[in-house]
């Protein structure tokens, strides 16, 4: 599914606002066809990045290309081979589905005979051709992302970027959203290059890079990312009957990670849970639970950035 020559390329990309350094130096390669995710906190630098790519902002410095179009020399070129899906609602809730559909395809200059073939396949891949001809303010927020992937992918775009597509959406319509993204790179040959701020989610990417404070500090497949991190070793998770400020303090004198009350420990034998136990007894720390769990993105998020993904 993933080409060798990249569809996306970043080198050493920059953005200052002032005196916030939202992105600092990213150095980026996306392969055509890939799924690509942008795993991070809250002001890590992920919407900077793809607004950048989108040439909806300048960067300060670096290098940012697009199907092999330099954003800054050529933004036209970038925009008319690029889909996007904005993280705010960007629809016009008076119009139909099929009229924003037809509107956005006049905007991007499909011939009047394609048109209407385009806006069909597009409605019934994310399955809405039932509600095309109703307004987009009685649709539920569901049909409403599904319409913005729609929309995004109405003029085959090479590169979908898709920034926080299913925020704030229940897991079961997240996953059906999922099951289009996949029909749409599969069947449209579409390179999909995505922020997110679920975990669960980052799961279906090809490559995940994590980002914070406007770096990548970890890049791979899943596997490779949780393998890199932690090798063979197993995680432990304790919650404590009171996590106050003594027991985040022992916690982290211990190498572990407390959040929300359950502490994170990674450990080399499951023999080390004894010795974990009698030293929180000892330190008068009551544990309400523990168990043992194989590491996962979430444990190597954590680790890396010792932050609670929704920070």
């Amino acid at each position: 599914m993933i080409d060798a020559e990249p569809l996306v390329r970043i080198d050493g990309l920059v953005k200052h606002y002032g005196k916030v350094e939202a992105v600092r130096g990213i150095d980026l390669e996306v392969g055509a066809g890939e799924i690509f995710g942008f795993l991070g906190p809250n002001g890590a630098g992920k919407s900077t990045t793809i607004s950048i790519l989108c040439t909806l902002i300048r960067p300060t410095a670096g290098v940012a290309q697009v199907a092999g179009i330099d954003v800054l020399k050529d933004p036209s070129a970038v925009r008319a081979r690029i889909g996007l899906v904005f993280q705010d609602p960007s629809l016009d809730g008076q119009l139909t589905g099929r009229e924003n559909l037809d509107f956005h395809a006049y905007l991007y200059g499909l011939p009047a005979h394609t048109r209407k073939q385009r806006i069909d396949d597009a409605l019934s891949i994310v399955e809405l051709t039932d509600r095309a001809d109703s307004t987009v303010l009685t649709y539920s927020g569901g049909m409403r992302r599904r319409l913005e992937i729609a929309r995004g992918i109405l003029h085959y775009p090479q590169v979908l970027f898709l920034d926080e597509p299913t925020l704030g959406l229940d897991p079961q319509t997240r996953n059906k959203i999922w099951d289009y993204l996949h029909t749409v790179r599969t069947r449209e040959h579409i390179t999909i290059f995505m922020t997110t701020h679920y975990m669960e989610e980052a799961e279906f990417c090809d490559r995940i890079a994590i980002i914070d404070h406007g770096r990548i500090i970890a890049l791979g497949t899943r596997d490779e990312l949780v393998e890199n991190a932690f090798a063979s070793r197993s995680e432990v998770l304790a919650r404590f009957a009171n996590a106050d400020d003594s027991v985040a303090a022992w916690v982290n004198q211990r190498g572990g990670l407390l959040e929300n009350g359950i502490a994170h420990f990674t450990i080399d034998h499951a023999t080390e849970i004894a010795g974990l136990l009698d030293a929180a007894a000892k330190a008068g720390h009551e544990l309400a639970d523990i168990s043992l769990r194989k590491p996962n993105l979430e444990s190597v998020f954590l680790q890396l950035t010792g932050r609670e993904l929704r920070d």
